[in-house]
């Protein structure tokens, strides 16, 4: 019996003393894991930083591409009110231009007029100023005679006032001719005011019609000079965009395999603590089965259930399953690592929800639970998750935002 317990002691301080020096995993050490695992988050915070700087200037141009777009439509809309009042004058000056035409044939009309009213006043002065010569050369026997020859006194009253009503006849006929005249002429000066007016506006919108045609032309080549820097603003936007996106490629990239070689760091700490206990206890097989979580696991509580759940990433997912090494799903996955650290917590997803305390996802924390619509996970730090995604994928590590957040969860 002693024999076998020193064997048995020997046998211990042999393989505590092999994993202090060196636990290989595959053919890496826990040394080298943690110090890959320190390599890989400072290249994640390396491209987070370049990441943030494309993201500032992508922010930049984006908003200079706002900015740009307002311009150009302000000068887009400065040139439709152009053209409309350029279209406006044009139907103005057209409409003047017709008057012009008009008041020409009124001017002819009334030159016209003029004319005969002035022949027929020169024609009645000639025969007014015949008669009158002719009375005052001619001795007055002949209107003696008219007047002796009347036939009866009455008659001769008669003959009297036919011939003054005949000298009034020729005086208001003459006063007439003169006053037609007069109109006329007044008319017609009227006419020649009133088209030198029509040029004069017709003059002053061609004028106002080249100035704005002269603005619409500069307002033209403004937005195409915007246009163009949108265009440039673009393609310099797409490039940052790209930027950002191959930065966030490979940050999600360094993501997987940090957590992966978490997984493996913490597969081989649980392997060296369950190597010890099985040679304190005498036996060299490790306890199948058991995932209580070990004592090498660091940091707090949270931490520590977001290290223990990583240790399962690529084990089967299985609707209804609570094991998590033959399957489980995503509730279930939740509750088994949970329950490994003596909690109880709800069974289905949706019941989660009411869980725990609510905090919002800005203050998430290793070790939360991240409730979605018909299914939940653990939040492990940098924005990931650890769930029992689908058949295909089982359980993964994804972005935390890979779908709608409705409910953050603090259990512990």
């Amino acid at each position: 019996m002693k024999k076998r317990v020193i064997k048995w002691s020997f046998l211990a301080l042999l393989i505590t003393a092999t994993l202090m020096v060196v636990v290989p995993v595959g053919a890496t050490t826990i040394s080298d894991l943690q110090k890959k695992q320190e390599e890989l988050k400072k290249k994640q915070e390396e491209l987070k930083k370049i990441q943030e700087e494309e993201q500032k200037k992508l922010n930049e141009v984006s908003g200079n591409i706002s900015g740009l777009e307002d311009e150009a439509e302000v000068i887009a809309d400065d040139i439709r009110e152009l053209d409309e009042s350029v279209i406006m004058i044009m139907a103005s000056v057209d409409m003047i231009a017709e008057d012009i035409i008009e008041k020409e044939e009124h001017i002819v009309i009334t030159e016209a007029e003029y004319e005969e009213a002035k022949a027929i006043e020169e024609a009645q002065y000639i025969a007014m100023t015949l008669r009158l010569k002719h009375m005052y050369e001619t001795p007055d026997t002949p209107y003696l005679e008219v007047l002796f020859e009347a036939s009866s006194l009455s008659d001769m009253l008669n003959r009297m006032e036919y011939m003054e009503k005949l000298n009034e006849y020729d005086s208001l006929q003459l006063d007439a001719y003169i006053k037609a005249k007069e109109d006329v002429a007044a008319l017609k000066e009227q006419l020649e005011d009133e088209k030198a007016a029509l040029e004069a506006q017709k003059h002053e919108l061609e004028d106002e019609q080249k100035e704005l045609e002269r603005i619409i032309t500069e307002k033209q080549e403004e937005y195409e000079n915007f246009e163009v820097l949108i265009a440039k603003a673009r393609q310099q936007a797409a490039i940052y965009r790209a930027n950002v996106k191959s930065k966030s490629d490979e940050i999600n990239k360094l993501a997987r395999e940090q957590a992966a070689v978490r997984a493996q760091e913490i597969a081989a700490v649980k392997a060296a603590e369950e190597a010890k206990r099985a040679a304190a206890a005498g036996n060299t097989s490790l306890a199948g089965g058991n995932y209580l979580p070990p004592s090498g696991f660091s940091g707090s509580t949270g931490d520590r259930i977001a290290s223990y759940a990583c240790q399962f990433v690529g084990n089967p997912y299985v609707a209804g399953g609570t094991s998590l090494t033959n399957g489980a799903d995503c509730s279930g996955f939740v509750w088994r690592v949970y329950r490994d650290f003596g909690y109880t917590t709800p069974r289905t997803s949706w019941s989660f929800r009411e869980a725990g305390t609510g905090v919002e996802y800005s203050d998430a924390k290793p070790g939360d639970v991240i409730c979605y619509a018909g299914h939940v996970g653990i939040y492990i730090g940098n924005g990931r998750i650890v769930h029992a995604s689908t058949e295909r994928t089982g359980i993964t590590i994804t972005p935390a935002t890979y779908k709608t957040i409705l409910a953050v969860r603090r259990l512990v």
